[in-house]
């Protein structure tokens, strides 16, 4: 009886902590339709990222996708915008008033209708529009059959939820904002001041990248920087992305062949002005093409996966390129029907602070990391263990952290606050689970602007049994309390003034 009612309690505890959602971030699509009408709303799903879980969901949608996705959900992990490269869809999962037509070419028309959505990773993605809370702007791009599948324009599109009854409508469309030869994939990035955008494109087979920055007025235009190191070989740089503390860059390159075969490049940057700086270059001897790359929830370990292994690497290190390990090798799994392999492809940082590992085929699995705040093989790799409802094929989502707050550091980007929605970075979002647990246990949050923090656990006589600094801009944590009790705890993260708590259960059979 007695152990009845501690579950009873123990439930009540737990699944208030599983409904929080990630607000922005919430949502990653999957399913695709391949030589089929490309509105088929059957064999989709959904995968659902909460501070401490996944949910994965099959659902009927008429939007396909093969590896452009963006989207934007509301605080309360509400979906409110998704696009595919081909059309704009609302929360309904309809076109969007006037959400047709995406990017006008040959290229988009094919891969439209034939295999429902653009094959770039980070072909676009979706952005609030600064001092703004009911408009969002979609950056998007597509390929060229003429170059190689280079991309040669970049465009942007403005939403406006304000209309068609909260659903939202497309008041701008296709607003061609850059000609050029376009490396695969966009990136960006949160301006120092907490409220406006960077934004990113680097030219093909060149050392050179484009910048943007979108603030209250929209859209500049702000030049070029010379990176110094040529992406050699054209149509084979991808998946540009930013540490979620926005002080790194890194994108891949395909070299050819002779060895080194890929390699992985690394940048400082700087959020205020928007420079990249101190080159890590680091050549990849796999003969397996590879193009994934995610930092970890914070920020010091970056990712990268060829067809058939995963690589680490520890950024904070003097030596970048002495830190690569192996951490993962593909085990030649295949997908039942039809027959096709399960290897590496894209990744993805989700919400729970796991990496999500893509495969090139059409596949019902993911893979996924973790740990990878770990170092090493404690990084705890998984092998096609995430099953699907429905075929994926290079699935891919791309988030920039809406979450980045100004950097109170910068003396020349002061911090620009625009109400309410802006601050929700100061929330703590603080999670722990398992809960209860064994004394092992998860804590999720987010600390105040560029601030470090504090966890602390006290027993309920007041008595403190545990502390530990939690780094700035850091997450996750994972806890080992081998030594401590049977019983009720109180869990503190604290920052600065600010402070939160939670109920942590013990119990060990």
């Amino acid at each position: 009886m007695i152990r009845n009612k501690f579950y009873f309690i123990a439930l009540l505890m737990f699944f208030p902590v599983m409904a929080q959602s990630q607000g922005k971030t919430h949502n990653f699509l999957i399913g695709y339709n391949i030589l089929t009408d490309a509105y088929t709303t059957s064999g989709k799903g959904r995968l659902l990222f909460d501070s401490n879980s996944v949910t994965v969901i099959s659902e009927s949608r008429k939007m396909a996708f093969r590896a452009a996705q963006g989207n934007i959900s509301d605080e309360n992990g509400n979906l409110l915008i998704v696009s595919n490269g081909c059309w704009i869809a609302d929360a309904t999962g309809d076109t969007m008033m006037n959400g047709g037509g995406l990017n006008p070419n040959s290229f988009t028309n094919n891969w439209c209708d034939a295999y429902s959505g653009i094959p770039l990773a980070h072909g676009n993605f979706i952005l609030p529009y600064p001092g703004n809370a009911d408009k969002y702007i979609l950056f998007h791009q597509t390929g060229n059959y003429n170059n190689n599948f280079v991309s040669t324009e970049l465009y942007y599109s403005e939403i406006d939820l304000s209309l068609n009854g909260g659903l939202g409508a497309v008041t701008t469309k296709n607003q061609n904002i850059l000609n050029d030869d376009l490396a695969w994939g966009l990136a960006a990035c949160k301006h120092a001041n907490g409220r406006d955008w960077w934004v990113f494109a680097l030219k093909d087979a060149s050392t050179i990248i484009h910048k943007f920055l979108l603030d209250s007025s929209g859209i500049t235009y702000m030049g070029t920087q010379n990176l110094g190191f040529p992406i050699p070989f054209s149509g084979n740089a991808g998946q540009p992305t930013f540490s979620p503390d926005g002080t790194k860059f890194a994108y891949t390159s395909g070299t050819g062949n002779p060895p080194p075969f890929h390699d992985v490049r690394i940048f400082n940057f700087d959020r205020c002005n928007s420079n990249f700086t101190g080159l890590e270059y680091i050549a990849i001897s796999d003969s397996s093409a590879g193009f994934g790359l995610a930092f970890s929830s914070d920020s010091k370990y970056l990712y990268h996966s060829s067809f058939q292994r995963v690589y680490q690497f520890n950024t904070d290190t003097s030596d970048v390129a002495a830190s690569k390990t192996t951490v993962a090798v593909n085990d030649g799994f295949y997908s039942p029907i039809p027959p096709f392999q399960t290897d590496f492809w894209w990744m993805y940082l989700a919400a729970n602070g796991k990496i999500y590992i893509s495969s090139g085929s059409g596949v019902i699995d993911l893979h996924y990391i973790n740990y990878p705040d770990s170092a090493g093989m404690a990084c705890d790799v998984h092998l096609h263990d995430l099953h699907l409802p429905c075929w994926s094929v290079r699935g891919n989502v791309y988030h920039p952290n809406y979450y980045l707050g100004c950097d109170t550091t910068q003396t020349t980007c002061p911090c620009l606050i625009t109400g309410i929605n802006e601050m929700e970075q100061h929330d703590f979002k603080f999670s722990v689970s398992p809960n209860p647990n064994n004394g092992n246990f998860k804590i999720m949050y987010l600390l105040p602007q560029n601030s470090k923090g504090t966890f602390e656990v006290f027993d309920i006589t007041g008595k403190k049994v545990f502390s530990y600094n939690l780094p700035q801009w850091s997450t996750l944590q994972y806890i080992s309390l081998p030594k401590i009790a049977n019983g009720v705890y109180q869990c503190v993260i604290s920052s600065g003034n600010e402070r939160v708590h939670k109920k942590l259960v013990v119990f060990k059979e």
